[in-house]
């Protein structure tokens, strides 16, 4: 008797069109995400189309949005990658009715369209609290360090910065020169043979090109005010101003990111522009320290008496700027130093990202107050009148006047004086509020609260860079890779809705 088996005939023409609905089960993940995109508002996608529907036809923009969203969802970050499922996955062919855009299609796309992808985020939100997945108890607030697409050998001091474009611009004349007579070619000129003169140089010429923007442009320099009773509540002395000049430079390139030039002599002197940027808040936050200590009052009303140490902030600009992505910093992972952002994130204890936002800098302390806030502007944006009722972190996030805010708005906020690493109490945090904290997570409340903490927001970090694969940013840019760690933690809440849906449908 002969053997039997089914016939597996790859010539075989099929009768009848195939349907899609055959080629997946009903609760795929496919199909959840394309229903999902039906009810999300897209009118921010459509709005940069012409209306008129003049010019090549475009890939319809929810099927793009779907895609994005499914490829995140499978652990597929790269357009190349997308492109390639596209052509031989079946779940993608389903989600593109069977075409193929290609990844300059898939990244051009995410550029365009950057913000509104990055606000998918609240639309997903609100169909999680449909589902009953939103909570207004406790959330817990951290963040990790995710390395940038960046390395840590791109980053150049102002020197640096000066001797290559000084270097580029000599070698731009040997190529435009004939001849050079008995010279070599490359000296330099006397004024720029010694460190100081190219530094000088770039200082000129940096002034020189700020000075053409503002004429042309009519830009101005930041007119952020200095608060002199929230700094000397903050910090004592002259590094509260420094710190408030720091903090108001940052928030105006929040505001005002540009894309990372692909040139690299334009990074180079963007990297000038951002480092001689850095030395003038320093110098702004110290005159204004300065003028304060020379015109205003101790908190008793008492005068200053003599007149404080004098500080002159130095002559070149410090520190240093990745070229690659000048936004990225150097920032300590568990086991070594890395060129890194600090991707930040509130979730509630049903591991549902309330928030997601990135932060340049390398610690947590300034991150408390920001990320709730940042939760409540996105549980209105969704519609959802609840509040959360305990904020817990870790010693990370201790800074005392955005807990005092957020004791006054309602919020009770547990975090431990003291690291876990730590054996007993950390030396000068004794007394006062640090030993009401520590008998207040002592108690068995205490204890019960802030264990969520480990069970909530560490397991999201875990399933990220573990399961979902996902270890470093894969673009660059402040706005990018927000974008980017929003969609991410947007996909996680997908994630969690499709097993919700699947868990509550019943047999």
């Amino acid at each position: 008797m002969a053997q039997n088996f089914l016939d597996c005939g790859r010539e075989q023409a099929f009768l009848m069109p195939p349907s899609l609905r055959d080629w997946l089960a009903e609760d795929h993940l496919a199909w959840f995400v394309l229903d999902t995109v039906s009810r999300l508002d897209l009118a921010a996608f459509y709005a940069s189309y012409r209306p008129d529907g003049h010019g090549r036809a475009a890939y319809e923009p929810s099927m793009m949005v779907a895609l994005l969203l499914y490829s995140y969802s499978t652990k597929v970050y790269s357009s190349r990658d997308i492109e390639r499922h596209c052509r031989q996955d079946v779940a993608y062919r389903v989600i593109t009715a069977n075409r193929v855009p290609d990844h300059s299609t898939v990244a051009r796309f995410v550029i365009r369209h950057e913000g509104p992808l990055g606000e998918l985020f609240g639309g997903v939100l609100k169909l999680c609290e449909r589902a009953g997945l939103v909570s207004s108890g406790v959330v817990a607030i951290d963040g990790t360090k995710m390395p940038a697409n960046a390395s840590r050998n791109a980053n150049v001091d102002y020197g640096q910065i000066a001797r290559e474009i000084i270097a580029e611009a000599i070698a731009t004349d040997q190529a435009e020169d004939e001849q050079h007579g008995d010279a070599r070619g490359d000296e330099l000129p006397p004024e720029l043979a010694t460190e100081e003169g190219r530094r000088a140089w770039l200082a000129r010429e940096l002034a020189a090109e700020r000075d053409a923007e503002q004429d042309t442009d009519g830009e101005h320099e930041s007119d952020h005010a200095f608060d002199a009773d929230q700094i000397v509540a903050r910090v004592q002395g002259r590094d509260g101003w420094l710190l408030e000049a720091k903090r108001q430079l940052d928030q105006d390139r929040w505001q005002a990111a540009d894309p990372i030039r692909r040139s690299r002599c334009e990074r180079l002197w963007e990297a000038g522009r951002r480092l001689e940027a850095d030395l003038a808040a320093e110098a702004r936050g110290n005159m204004e320290y300065e003028a304060y200590r020379a015109g205003g009052r101790m908190k008793d009303g008492r005068r200053f008496g003599k007149p404080p140490t004098p500080y002159d902030p130095p002559v070149w600009p410090q520190g240093k700027v990745d070229l690659t992505d000048p936004d990225s910093r150097v920032m300590k992972g568990n086991a070594m130093f890395m060129q890194a952002y600090n991707a930040q994130a509130v979730v509630n204890e049903q591991q549902i990202v309330l928030a997601a936002e990135i932060s340049t800098e390398p610690i947590d302390f300034s991150s408390l107050g920001p990320m709730m806030a940042a939760t409540r502007r996105e549980l209105e944006q969704a519609g959802i009148d609840a509040i959360p009722g305990v904020a817990v972190a870790d010693a990370g996030y201790w800074n005392e006047r955005h807990m005092d805010q957020l004791a006054a708005d309602g919020i009770t906020v547990l975090i431990r004086p003291d690291s876990g690493k730590r054996k007993g109490e950390r030396p000068g945090w004794i007394g006062g509020r640090y030993s009401w904290m520590r008998r207040l997570l002592a108690t068995d409340l205490g204890v019960g609260l802030y264990r969520k903490r480990r069970h909530s927001i560490e397991p999201v970090f875990g399933h990220t860079k573990h399961n979902r694969q996902f270890t470093h940013f894969h673009r660059r840019g402040r706005t990018a890779v927000r974008t980017e760690w929003r969609l991410l933690m947007t996909t996680h809440n997908l994630a969690k809705l499709h097993t919700h849906q699947i868990a509550t449908a019943g047999p």
